[in-house]
């Protein structure tokens, strides 16, 4: 499968977190240690929301493995963003190309995504005619991730996020059962739009992937006070990570099975998720 993480609170060089942790993304992408495949070495990513033009988020995807990726490393030690969503891929089974990289990009939103269809090559057509044709052009690779971004946005993503997700998921699990495909969608997904950054983990079978989200910045900087890393980051300050990027006891919490999270100013929102029948 994948790897993600979304990154939401005080500015920090990419890099701080893609490379610098004991178990860092590009760590992760050749010993995942909670993946289903350990090395994900298919394509690597990162969209930010640069401070001075949040409403804009860059972007950067190549096709070789994170670990060799002299460009991204370039870009880690010199980019400073509040937000940032980034992505190793492992593919299920379409081609390593630059289209298929995540994060997907739609005006101000990025969306990233773990998991698989199963069965994708037979679903897909009926998949993609639910796509608003407005949206359509907008396709560029061939992974049933880019479809699932494009039918949240069909449905209603930029207004209501959640209900949007869930009528993806409930579409997908529809069309499945016409084609006598068990069982078929297994995601945990990422997206933002460059102001609030939500977070999904569910699976049709009942046993997703693994995401987990930080504690709370107050709690950790009480229960560490001599961490100066810590203490430089906002009480807003917040991560959604496919694993834990380290040790530190009582920094990670996982996100219970079919639930949703949202990330934003003030209290932050967990909730259950239900895909929504079409």
């Amino acid at each position: 499968m994948c790897r993600w993480l979304a990154y939401s609170g005080t500015p920090i060089r990419l890099d701080e977190l893609l490379y610098q942790p004991r178990f860092s993304l590009i760590d992760q992408s050749m010993h995942s240690r909670y993946g289903v495949e350990t090395t994900n070495g298919d394509g690597v990513g990162v969209g930010w929301y640069p401070a001075d033009s949040p409403a804009e988020p860059a972007l950067f995807r190549g096709v070789g493995p994170a670990w060799n990726d002299a460009n991204l490393r370039e870009i880690a030690r010199s980019t400073t963003s509040p937000l940032f969503l980034a992505h190793i891929r492992a593919s299920t089974g379409t081609a390593v190309q630059q289209t298929n990289c995540h994060p997907f990009r739609h005006e101000s939103w990025l969306w990233v995504h773990n998991g698989s269809i199963r069965e994708f090559a037979k679903l897909r057509r009926d998949l993609l005619l639910a796509v608003d044709p407005a949206l359509f052009p907008t396709i560029e690779g061939s992974t049933d991730s880019e479809v699932m971004f494009h039918l949240a946005l069909t449905f209603g993503l930029r207004d209501r996020p959640v209900a949007a997700v869930e009528r993806m998921a409930g579409l997908i699990e529809a069309v499945a059962r016409t084609h006598g495909v068990p069982a078929p969608l297994q995601m945990t997904i990422g997206t933002t739009d460059g102001d609030r950054v939500w977070g999904f983990r569910y699976s049709s079978e009942g046993h997703s992937r693994s995401l987990y989200y930080s504690t709370e910045t107050a709690a950790l900087q009480r229960l560490y006070p001599d961490n100066p890393q810590l203490h430089r980051l906002s009480e807003e300050t917040r991560l959604v990570v496919s694993e834990p990027l380290g040790e530190l006891p009582g920094a990670w919490q996982p996100v219970p099975e079919s639930s949703y999270g949202v990330i934003q100013k003030g209290a932050d929102e967990l909730g259950h998720f239900e895909p929504a029948a079409p």
